[in-house]
């Protein structure tokens, strides 16, 4: 883990068809521009290297597309894999958070972020939620509010299934940088209170 109070922040993502991809590169983002160090790791082709960086990181930002009610398989495959560094707790006292795109509005989204809140929760890691009140929540709103699906425990996005990564909406993108920055700003503050209390 890092030693100052630049936190390193890794987004651990998969992407079937691009779109996940879009909102990775918009959680990474939003954490660099928050301060932090970050790391993207595609989870379907991860190297040695790679989960080395995951082990040093501060915070992982889990992300996936929800696809049958859950994370897609690659990153179920991944999960499955990290294992070893559950048996071990490597990744405990780290900071998590989560992300999802799928086609519909809803998709069943909430499964996909529960799935990586309960699998942080088993890494001993500490959860941020998006911390984004919903909008498009009133008839005053619309689909160009942050966080317009009115997601809490992480980011959802909804992309059409017959659009290609370009049609991912705009205020998703925001709400993923949010998000980035919402965990850049928690894990550099958890640093913060980890140093105070050793001095």
């Amino acid at each position: 883990m890092s030693s100052t109070s630049r936190p390193i922040v890794a987004v651990a993502f998969h992407s079937g068809y691009g779109h996940t991809a879009v909102l990775a590169e918009a959680v990474a983002r939003g954490a660099a521009e928050a301060g932090a160090e970050v790391v993207s790791v595609p989870v379907d082709a991860i190297t040695e290297e790679q989960w080395a960086q995951l082990d040093a990181a501060d915070a992982i930002v889990f992300g996936a597309p929800t696809y049958m009610g859950t994370a897609s398989a690659a990153f179920h495959a991944f999960a499955e894999a990290s294992s070893k560094r559950w048996y071990a707790q490597t990744w405990a006292d780290k900071i998590a958070a989560g992300f999802t795109n799928s086609g519909a509005k809803n998709g069943d989204k909430s499964s996909t972020l529960g799935y990586f809140f309960t699998m942080a929760a088993q890494h001993g890691m500490h959860w941020v939620s998006l911390g984004v009140q919903p909008g498009w929540a009133s008839t005053e709103g619309s689909e160009d509010d942050v966080n317009r699906l009115g997601y809490f425990v992480g980011a959802g996005a909804q992309t059409p299934v017959d659009a290609g990564p370009e049609a991912v909406h705009k205020s998703d993108i925001a709400t993923a940088e949010g998000l980035g920055a919402r965990v850049a700003q928690q894990t550099a503050f958890f640093l913060a209170g980890r140093a105070a209390l050793a001095a």
